[in-house]
């Protein structure tokens, strides 16, 4: 199963692969670790990045999308433009699903991944993805 972690900030979309097989997973290297979208206000930019984001799953053959979840309101809150982002990646043609910080911190806790994130030949900025992607595979493994 290949899976998409993306994790939302502004106006960017931060992407990390991860495949898993067997009792093993990889992350296999993709041509795009991020996409930025200015102007979220023009209906051309959105469908841009729907149509972009759209056709890196394809080519890599992606089976489920999976997004850490934002707060709508407070202090913490996502922005506009993150939540578009959010709509035009749920509405793609495979399964999305959110899930929350605290979930993520809780599956990395119970389950911390064996592999020092340096050698896994991912940027800095792709952490949080990495660790959304990793946490939610985790979550569906162990709930079988």
């Amino acid at each position: 199963m290949r899976i998409c972690g993306v994790e939302l900030s502004g106006g960017e979309a931060i992407l990390c692969l991860l495949s898993y097989e067997g009792d093993t997973f990889t992350v296999p290297e993709c041509r795009k670790r991020s996409f930025s979208v200015s102007k979220s206000s023009e209906t051309d930019n959105i469908r841009d990045f729907s149509f972009a984001f759209n056709k890196l799953m394809e080519d890599y053959k992606i089976d489920r999308i999976v997004i850490l979840e934002r707060h709508q309101k407070g202090k913490f809150a996502g922005s506009a433009t993150s939540f578009k982002l959010e709509a035009a990646i749920q509405l793609q043609e495979r399964p999305v699903d959110l899930i929350s910080v605290l979930d993520v911190k809780e599956q990395i806790k119970r389950n911390p991944p064996h592999v020092d994130f340096d050698t896994l030949g991912l940027k800095k900025f792709q952490k949080t993805a990495f660790e959304t992607v990793y946490a939610f595979q985790n979550r569906l493994i162990y709930q079988k």
